[in-house]
């Protein structure tokens, strides 16, 4: 194919999303660490679809519109730090296609090499061995390659931008040894070679259809009564014009019915509002991606979930503009946790708005912005709480140009919470800046979590289900009981200028439990013990140390 335009634009961005949705659980299991997080594959999938759906309703044939609305749709709806660098790649690409109707060969590779440039440049500190690696190297090789070529295709140029993708993808684990130890490629580059792989079968006159999810709902019932830990699995979609046509509540019920239970399945013209327990969330994001564009999403881990299918944190966007806004006012707070204890915490230190989310479900961009909009205050601090939120609220701070907003990049709960206990609304926004970005400096974070997969990191060897002791980013244990892990933790996070533990603990920990482990600290040591019940999911206790 010489020439882009419009209609073929539109088949590769299907094509590229379809494959990245049906690989999505592929790329999941690349990730490194072993414990349930945000997911690179659901986070990539999810993005990408946001800006495509988007795209795909653009009336236009020029390749210039279609491209500027994907490049607004991915902004919004980026999750995650590969969502948010995915985002961008797409936006540079958007740049160097700006004002044209149909692109050649050389306008593509130009536009690539654009596109990884302006991603290096989102990020504050690029780490090589990443997608950002694999998208740089790809797009200059790719470049080169069509300089030197007459009359270069587009087919070429995406043939040997793929080509050189995959093979910056097999060089990752030389430039990440953490890559080599587990053995595993990038999974934000692996997730980029699949939309450039989706958009060659498109150029080559194959768009990747999606794939049906099958399982048996023997196993799904099996699943669900054997393991400690399934998915409360809520989202909202607005049927498409043909997912209006084809939709059918009971043939969802059932098909949502092979992967869980406790299902809820209403239409209302054409928005869907579905809820299911289940152990794979990624399957039920899928049977609900065919129908549509989601509104709202959600997947919580839990033990049993009872919770309403819709409340405050799922309101649709449109109902949340007509929302009410807060009086205006001097100083607001925004911050992500999951669990209601979590959130009663935070709210009782002043916060304004708690967006619900966190490891195994981060937020979106448009999640922060519609909080930015909704506090109306002049200077608006927002909390991530997780390092793989962070690039999201920054990118939040970056659309809302019109409101003062200060990301302090709070990478964990006790981070979160230290930070709004040094907040002063009596005091000036440069004090009152420095006393909460110091605060999230001299807190200790230790975390209790359970492994997803057998694997071996850091000359560790870990085994799926058991529960491991997490200091900062450093695995201290990996043992059966969760309460001697937390033991371990504690000994490993302790030390002689320790003055305060606050325990936190979670859903499917008893207070019990998190007083044998309280007893264990005041054993060894002379500092003060808080127990807080957070109700979180994933983490079965949260130790902060002062």
């Amino acid at each position: 194919m010489e020439t882009i335009n419009g209609t073929l634009l539109k088949q590769m961005l299907e094509s590229g999303m379809n494959l990245l949705s049906n690989k999505s659980s592929e790329i999941d299991a690349l990730n490194v660490f072993p414990v349930p997080d945000g997911d690179t594959g659901t986070n990539m999938s999810l993005t990408f679809s946001a800006g495509v759906k988007d795209a795909l309703n653009v009336q236009s044939n020029s390749v210039s519109e279609i491209m500027k609305v994907l490049s607004k749709g991915l902004l919004m709806g980026a999750r995650g730090n590969s969502g948010v660098i995915t985002s961008q790649i797409f936006r540079g690409i958007y740049q160097g296609v700006e004002g044209m109707d149909v692109i050649d060969g050389a306008q593509l590779a130009k536009a690539l090499v654009n596109g990884s440039r302006v991603a290096y440049r989102a990020v504050m500190r690029p780490v090589e061995g990443t997608i950002l690696t694999v998208v740089r190297e790809a797009a200059d090789y790719t470049y080169a390659y069509a300089m030197d070529l007459e009359d270069v295709t587009c087919e070429q140029v995406m043939a040997k931008m793929l080509e050189e993708a995959n093979a910056s993808l097999q060089r990752t684990p030389e430039l990440l040894p953490v890559l080599a130890e587990v053995g595993v490629v990038d999974s934000g580059g692996c997730g980029l070679c699949t939309i450039l792989e989706g958009f060659l079968s498109a150029i080559r006159g194959e768009v990747i259809q999606p794939q049906a999810v099958e399982t048996s709902k023997e196993k799904a019932g099996a699943a669900l009564d054997s393991e400690e830990y399934g998915f409360c699995t809520e989202f909202i979609i607005r049927l498409s014009e043909v997912g209006a046509r084809n939709f059918d509540e009971n043939s969802m019920r059932e098909e949502l019915a092979t992967i869980g239970n406790s299902i809820v399945c209403v239409q209302d013209d054409d928005i869907v509002k579905v809820h299911v327990h289940t152990l794979e969330p990624a399957k039920a994001v899928k049977m609900g991606r065919r129908h549509g564009t989601f509104i709202k999403l959600k997947a919580e881990n839990m033990q049993e979930q009872h919770d309403n299918l819709i409340d405050d944190e799922t309101m649709e966007p449109a109902a949340k503009a007509t929302m009410k806004k807060q009086e205006r006012k001097q100083y607001a707070i925004i911050t992500v946790a999951a669990g209601d204890g979590l959130k009663n915490m935070f709210k009782e230190l002043r916060c304004d708005y708690v967006i619900s989310g966190g490891q195994t479900m981060n937020p979106s961009t448009e999640d922060f912005v519609d909080a930015i909009h909704h506090v109306n205050a002049e200077h608006i601090f927002i909390l991530p709480n997780n390092s793989n939120i962070i690039m999201a609220a920054q990118q939040a701070a970056t659309v809302c140009e019109e409101e003062q907003v200060h990301v302090i990049p709070s990478k964990s709960i006790p981070q979160g919470l230290c930070a709004c206990i040094m907040f002063n609304p009596d005091v000036d926004f440069e004090s009152n800046l420095a006393e909460m970005s110091d605060a999230i400096t001299t807190v200790k974070t230790g975390q209790v979590t359970y492994a997803i997969k057998d694997t071996t990191f850091e000359g560790m060897e870990i085994k799926a289900g058991q529960f491991m002791g997490i200091m900062e980013k450093d695995i201290i244990v990996s043992v059966e009981d969760k309460v001697e892990a937390a033991c371990k933790l504690a000994d490993a996070m302790l030390d002689e200028d320790s003055e305060i533990v606050t325990l936190i603990y979670g859903e499917g920990t008893t207070e019990e439990e998190a007083n044998q482990v309280a007893a264990h600290i005041e054993e060894i040591s002379n500092v003060e013990v808080e127990i807080d019940n957070g109700e979180q999911p994933v983490y079965s206790f949260i130790l902060s140390v002062e």
